[in-house]
């Protein structure tokens, strides 16, 4: 499969192509959360060994308007078409046949656009041998499991100033029992209603994430568990992972815990006198994107 955008009337190559629609990484320091808790996980949801070096997912419609997600390993050239693609430039991606490791039925996102032309995307036929993988698909946003408490966090972070304004700190932390265990906030990523705001001080899932979480300072995780991004001041924006909680935390700041079991909540645990040293042992043992 050619991976780029059809010019020319070449039927042919047209029907061997893929119309690149996006792209994303998958690296240790960045990688879809939808796909694990870390990246060997990720990898692993794909049927891909671990490499250091990853992938680049690049995401399309074959001419007959099936999806595709096509696994390169050009790194490189996917992060340099992402970075084009934010600034608003137009970026033609088209790794080199040679980079192209396989092509999987599916997306493991949820897409709003399609490449002009062609049929609407759906899923491509199984093949002849019937051996092919199932379809990617992205998660079911009216449940809520793994996936969809991993897309939450990723939220928070990416929106960090507007889910911060939310949280009134003489309120949510204003008693000495809510400073470390956290207490629950208005309802979540998944659309819930809003939450109990006067639940317990000391929720016990909140408890075992922060526990689990310092546990990685003395035996570090899988990579990709432990994520540090960018963050205005020169703080450092964290996002941590394990089985059935994520944590999103600016390092100068507060830390919000999301639970499988609680469908929709996002917990804000406050600084305390213990977060600070949490956050910064953390960071220290995170990956980075480079």
């Amino acid at each position: 499969m050619r991976v780029g955008a059809v010019v020319g009337t070449d039927e042919t190559a047209a029907d061997d192509a893929l119309f690149v629609l996006t792209a994303v990484l998958l690296t240790p320091a960045q990688f879809p959360s939808v796909l694990g808790d870390d990246y060997v996980a990720a990898c692993g949801a794909l049927g891909l060994e671990p490499y250091a070096e990853g992938y680049g997912l690049v995401l399309g419609q074959d001419s007959g308007g099936a999806r595709w997600t096509v696994v390169v390993e050009d790194v490189s050239l996917v992060a340099v078409a992402i970075a084009s693609w934010d600034c608003g430039m137009e970026y033609d991606l088209s790794p080199d046949d040679r980079s192209v490791v396989c092509a999987l039925p599916g997306w493991p996102l949820a897409l709003a656009v399609a490449a002009p032309g062609v049929p609407e995307p759906h899923d491509p036929p199984p093949g002849p041998d019937g051996d092919d993988p199932a379809p990617l698909t992205p998660p079911d946003t009216d449940v809520w499991g793994p996936p969809q408490r991993r897309l939450g966090a990723d939220e928070i972070a990416l929106q960090w100033s507007a889910w911060r304004g939310r949280i009134d700190d003489e309120t949510a932390f204003g008693r000495s029992d809510a400073t470390d265990a956290g207490e629950r906030t208005d309802g979540g990523p998944a659309g819930e209603g809003p939450a109990d705001s006067a639940g317990p001080a000391r929720h016990p899932g909140v408890r075992m994430a922060l526990e689990a979480a310092g546990a990685y300072i003395d035996s570090p995780p899988p990579a990709g568990r432990i994520r540090s991004a960018f963050a205005p001041g020169g703080a450092r924006t964290l996002r941590v992972d394990g089985p059935g909680w994520s944590l999103v935390a600016r390092t100068d700041d507060i830390a919000f815990v999301l639970l499988d079991e609680e469908p929709g909540e996002i917990i804000p645990v406050g600084r305390g006198p213990e977060l600070p040293k949490l956050l910064k042992a953390l960071d220290e043992l995170a990956v980075r994107p480079s």
